[in-house]
């Protein structure tokens, strides 16, 4: 089992500035590093404070990256319907070449109307957009002349520059939110997955994670391929502070997302079946039905242990969890003290130590 470390900003501007949010959280990749934590992730969103922060992950990787030298960095995820594969491909490659092969690419379709109407794709042509650039940027990553002819691009003969620096490519994962069917896509193609537990219940993440596994070795696939499940989590000495904690950020959370999905209210697409229901979701969020169900991590470190230990139980043991310490607006001081205790005492409990340890 791994841990690693994911930034997802969901912030009011007037509380605080990008440049802080930004000085942060890169004081805390490095720290990520320092204590052993395998990667550093972040999300892809815009125009609104659900993620609005993060409209690029490859540009804050980037910066990780020039303050690193181990930890792994991957794009959780970069979203494929807004992209061009040749630009995409391209500074991925870069990404991957500064950091000297360290990245994995989270691919992601994207799930809020009032993005795709932003940048005026249609929600309908959000698979197609998908494999197109996931498959075009594997041609352009390994092949030479490369001619692509898909329903939306079109382009070639092209040669990518530049080339990866892992060979034939970077890691490559798919973000999924409740689809077992895309799950199983991604397993059948040898891609690895990215999954949230906050949107789905114990039961359908067990059926994505299941469909996933099932379809990769069916395919023949080498190794049981990386599940990577992210979570919030909130570590401290004393429990009555980080449940108090807790309970604010994750508020804070639902009450931002609530204005990022509302457009479900009035949107419907085949492509995305039952993402109206996120509305009802969100509307109905009641923080300790989420902590007793495991959607959130917090607590002592002891408690945090206990239900890593019990996360572990039903998805098994070759996880990595994928841990936000500084959401919202929780003071820096409590994300440096969380990382730290859960280096020190919860990763010790739980497999025997971060990287460092080891």
């Amino acid at each position: 089992m791994e841990f690693g470390v994911n930034f997802f900003p969901v912030i009011d501007p007037e509380r605080k500035s990008a440049s802080t949010y930004y000085d942060e959280s890169l004081r805390l990749a490095e720290l990520a590093e320092a204590l052993g934590f395998e990667h550093v992730q972040t999300v892809e969103h815009y125009g609104s404070p659900y993620g609005g922060y993060s409209p690029d992950p490859v540009v804050f990787l980037t910066a990780v990256a020039a303050r690193t030298s181990r930890i792994r960095l991957v794009t959780g995820a970069v979203i494929a319907a807004f992209a061009h594969p040749v630009q995409l491909a391209a500074r991925l490659a870069q990404l991957d070449n500064l950091s000297h092969g360290r990245l994995d690419v989270g691919f992601g379709r994207g799930f809020l109307p009032d993005e795709f109407e932003l940048f005026g794709v249609d929600m309908a042509e959000s698979r197609t957009r998908f494999d197109e650039v996931v498959d075009a940027c594997l041609a352009l990553w390994s092949g030479e002349e490369v001619r692509f002819e898909g329903q939306v691009h079109r382009f070639g003969p092209v040669t990518g520059f530049p080339r990866p620096h892992q060979r034939p490519h970077p890691p490559v994962f798919v973000a999924a939110a409740t689809s077992p069917d895309s799950c199983a896509r991604a397993g059948e193609r040898g891609h690895h997955l990215q999954v949230v537990p906050s949107v789905t219940s114990r039961e359908q993440l067990t059926e994505m994670v299941a469909a996933y596994r099932a379809a990769r070795a069916a395919a023949g696939h080498q190794g049981p391929g990386r599940v990577q499940i992210k979570y919030t989590c909130y570590v401290g000495e004393d429990r009555a502070s980080t449940l108090a904690d807790a309970r604010a950020q994750e508020q804070n959370y639902v009450t931002t997302m609530a204005g990022a999905v509302a457009s479900w209210a009035r949107a419907r697409s085949g492509q995305y079946p039952g993402y109206e229901a996120f509305v009802d979701k969100v509307r109905r969020y009641d923080f300790d039905r989420a902590l007793a169900d495991h959607k959130v991590l917090a607590g002592t470190p002891e408690e945090v242990a206990a239900q890593i230990d019990t996360v572990r139980g039903w998805y098994g043991d070759d996880l990595c969890l994928s841990l936000q310490f500084n959401p919202g607006h929780l003071p820096y001081g409590r994300a440096e003290r969380a990382m730290e205790l859960f280096a020190a005492e919860v990763a010790p409990a739980v497999t025997g130590g971060l990287a460092t340890a080891a």
